[in-house]
């Protein structure tokens, strides 16, 4: 493999990489979405809010992380995902806008909308935002209705190179049923590491035992969604790319393929699928286990990673176009120039010490459960 090939390979496993750490710390908006079913009173509430407000601007900031990551070294995905289906993605960001304004105003002296109505805006960012994120993700399977042509860059009056092939932008992922089943796992997903992070964070034997019933039906509906679109992915065709010629054909089972010619990402899957279940159901039948969050999460962050994997490398194309086959994006034919993906792999190295300091941050925001008695005593909460 030459230096262009591993850097394009290289910057797929990033992009996988902080996909997949996107969709643990959507915890945050599925603990939202739980906002009114878990907290019965508003003291309750409270504490759920300010368990999640200690956490959101993680979220926040992989999104942006990985859209700046995705436009760095893949554009012309960039350019045809974020800018093609733009009315998915600007609905996304609103709602995550929703949030942040949440968190800076529904406890602040003189609010006119009241603290229930920004607790909605949560509720709506909870629902919305890893619902659409699936749906999105999923269409990297399933097939978007878009053009590419290289050849407008020379047009002067307008250098599109890509070119949606509907006006609905995006809103018509939503009339894909495969695409509906992963954008329903995302979110019950969200919503069951949000339980289990919960259970870890707060101090309150209430929350605990209606978080555990909770967290039982949440889990039966995540996993009928997604293993509806996992079964259905691996046995369907998928989006081949011949390595000679460069050119995109549906081929039989291209996903089951992929992870069987890649054993790793198999097992790297298998392994997240594990940790996942094991989180969730020792969560369920110990009632003093609070770990569940971070072997859940390690196995969600797994799981994806693979499944991102799968999508984008064993010549697949990572963005297929159901429209024209021949203008699918493939990790080689969307990348940036060598000189840049070059260039952004040494940024890259900071990456683990970025890590170490959320881990470390985290350890110190959540070095103690939070409490009503806390909320009481100190009057700190900022929601």
């Amino acid at each position: 493999m030459d230096t262009y090939a591993f850097l394009q390979h290289y910057w797929w496993l990033i992009i996988s990489l902080l996909g997949a750490l996107l969709v643990f710390l959507l915890f945050v908006q599925g603990g939202n979405s739980l906002l009114f079913c878990l907290g019965k009173t508003d003291e309750q509430r409270r504490m759920l809010v300010n368990s999640t407000g200690r956490k959101w601007e993680f979220t926040f900031t992989m999104l942006v992380t990985f859209g700046g990551a995705v436009f760095a070294s893949f554009p012309l995905l960039y350019s045809t995902s974020f800018g093609g289906a733009y009315w998915a993605w600007m609905i996304i960001l609103f709602s995550f806008v929703l949030q942040a304004v949440s968190y800076e105003f529904q406890g602040k002296m003189g609010n006119l909308l009241g603290r229930k109505t920004y607790q909605m805006f949560l509720v709506i960012n909870g629902v919305v935002g890893p619902f659409l994120l699936g749906v999105a993700v999923a269409s990297f399977f399933t097939g978007s209705d878009f053009y590419v042509n290289k050849s407008n860059i020379g047009d002067l009056a307008m250098p599109v190179i890509s070119q949606w092939g509907n006006n609905w932008h995006g809103l018509d992922l939503l009339a894909n049923f495969w695409n509906w089943m992963l954008g329903l796992a995302v979110f019950f997903l969200a919503r069951v590491l949000g339980i289990l992070y919960y259970i870890n964070n707060i101090d309150d034997n209430d929350l605990a035992t209606r978080g555990r019933k909770a967290l039982v039906r949440n889990t039966v509906l995540f996993l009928v969604f997604f293993l509806t679109f996992v079964i259905r992915t691996v046995i369907a065709d998928g989006y081949a790319v011949n390595p000679e010629t460069g050119e995109v054909f549906l081929q039989p089972f291209k996903y089951g393929i992929n992870f069987i010619e890649m054993p790793v990402v198999l097992i790297i899957f298998l392994i997240g699928v594990v940790l996942v279940l094991y989180g969730i159901a020792h969560t369920v039948l110990k009632v003093t286990f609070d770990k569940g969050i971070w072997f859940a999460g390690i196995g969600s962050v797994l799981t994806v990673f693979a499944l991102l994997l799968v999508v984008g490398y064993n010549n697949t194309a990572c963005y297929p176009s159901y429209a024209d086959l021949q203008s699918s994006l493939t990790i080689t034919n969307a990348s940036s120039s060598l000189f840049t993906l070059k260039v952004m792999a040494w940024v890259t190295v900071w990456v683990p010490v970025v890590i170490v300091y959320i881990f470390y941050t985290w350890r110190k925001i959540d070095s103690r459960k939070i409490t009503s008695q806390e909320l009481e005593e100190k009057n700190n909460s900022s929601y």
